[in-house]
C-alpha cells in the first residue's frame, strides 16, 4: 500500500499541465512602440505641442538645442509656450528597447520639422515610463539635426 501511495504522488508530481510564464518584455516592447506610433500620429492631427503635453510625463525632461535640460514644470512651461500654427513635426520610429519589468523603455527614430521656410531633418531618442494606469509617458525626449544619407 505504502508503494502505491508513493507511485500516486509520482504520478500526479509528473503530471504538471501548466505552461511556463511567458516572457512579456516583446508584448512590453510592442505596446511602447505603439506609444511612440500614437504621438506621432497625435502630433500630425492636433500638433507638436498638444502632442508632447499628452505624452509627457509631468516630471519629464526636455533636451533641445542651445539650452540646458527642461525639466518637468519648466517643460511643461516651455512646451506650452511653443507657437506651433507654422510647424509640422512628423517623427518615424525605428527601434527601441524596454526592461524587463516593462516599466521603463527607449525608443529611436528619425524626425522632420518643417515650417513655412525650412525643413530640417534628424534622429531623436525618447525614454518613456509606463504610468500607473499603464500608459506610456515619455520621461526624457532629445533630438539631434541632421541625417546622414
Amino acid at each position: 500500500m505504502r508503494y502505491i501511495v508513493i507511485l500516486l504522488l509520482l504520478l500526479a508530481s509528473c503530471n504538471n499541465t501548466e505552461k511556463p510564464e511567458e516572457d512579456p518584455t516583446e508584448r512590453y516592447l510592442q505596446e511602447l512602440q505603439q506609444a511612440d506610433f500614437d504621438m506621432a500620429k497625435f502630433s500630425r492631427e492636433h500638433g507638436m505641442r498638444k502632442a508632447f503635453m499628452e505624452f509627457m510625463d509631468d516630471d519629464g525632461v526636455v533636451l533641445r538645442d542651445n539650452n540646458m535640460p527642461i525639466v518637468g514644470a519648466n517643460a511643461i512651461e516651455y512646451i506650452t509656450s511653443m507657437n506651433d500654427s507654422t510647424i509640422v513635426l512628423t517623427w518615424e520610429p525605428k527601434g527601441g528597447d524596454v526592461s524587463k519589468s516593462g516599466d521603463l523603455g527607449y525608443t529611436y527614430g528619425v524626425y522632420e520639422l518643417k515650417d513655412s521656410v525650412n525643413t530640417q531633418k534628424g534622429t531623436y531618442v525618447t525614454v518613456w515610463k509606463r504610468q500607473a494606469n499603464g500608459k506610456w509617458k515619455f520621461v526624457l525626449d532629445s533630438g539631434n539635426q541632421g541625417i546622414g544619407e
